[in-house]
């Protein structure tokens, strides 16, 4: 079977946080007010845009129309692919609920990414299949962690339908935030997943590479 191509969707947590950065007092400089960095998050998943868009991709759009597929290639922006299924068959779209997911798409960002060609350097990579987590990590390990920068790679696994990403989606968001809150990430991660598991039944995955 051939490998997928995992699509990643990016995003600092911050930027998804209704609060502000809490100050950290800095104990050598009492006057001085410190803010805890924010980690970076990467969702990946295979070759669909439901579940690490809800998480937070398209590499194709395989939907049918008279058994022809839509076929777009990376970087194509969501609002093109959306203009253009609009043009093609709106009634087709909305029913099967493609136009919705496109149009959230392009809410949250410009176009398709590929795991596989990004430069980005993430401090938490979410994958939503074990497929997926097992070529993250194969991959990370190829690239021989030449900057020595540790990642934690969790895997939450998504059955891939609609009614899932959105259950999942709310996983991913307390994953997250507890992630975010966390005074130590390393030294508290162990931690963390237990929690998760307590409050989601999606199972899970962890493990360290480095870049």
């Amino acid at each position: 079977m051939r490998a997928p191509i995992l699509l990643q969707t990016v995003f600092d947590y911050e930027s998804y946080s209704s609060e502000a950065p809490a100050p950290v007092i800095n104990t050598a400089h009492t006057n001085t007010p410190a803010y805890k960095s924010r980690p970076l998050f990467c969702v990946v998943c295979a070759s669909n845009q439901n579940r690490s868009m809800e998480g937070h991709h398209v590499l194709a759009l395989d939907f049918m129309l008279f058994h022809k597929p839509n076929v777009y290639n990376f970087g194509t922006p969501y609002n093109s692919i959306y203009e253009e299924l609009q043009t093609k068959d709106p009634r087709l779209y909305t029913a099967n609920g493609v136009l919705q997911m496109i149009d959230r798409n392009r809410r949250i960002k410009l176009a398709p990414e590929r795991w596989q060609e990004s430069k980005m350097v993430a401090d938490i990579v979410i994958t939503c299949e074990e497929r997926c987590f097992d070529i993250v990590c194969d991959d990370l390990l190829a690239r021989g962690g030449d900057f020595n920068r540790p990642v934690h790679i969790v895997n939450v696994e998504i059955k891939d339908n609609h009614e899932e990403a959105l259950l999942a989606g709310k996983a991913i968001l307390d994953l997250a935030t507890a992630i975010e809150a966390a005074e130590d990430i390393d030294e508290e991660f162990d931690r963390i997943l237990e929690v998760q598991q307590t409050k989601h039944p999606h199972a899970l995955l962890h493990a360290v590479a480095f870049y």
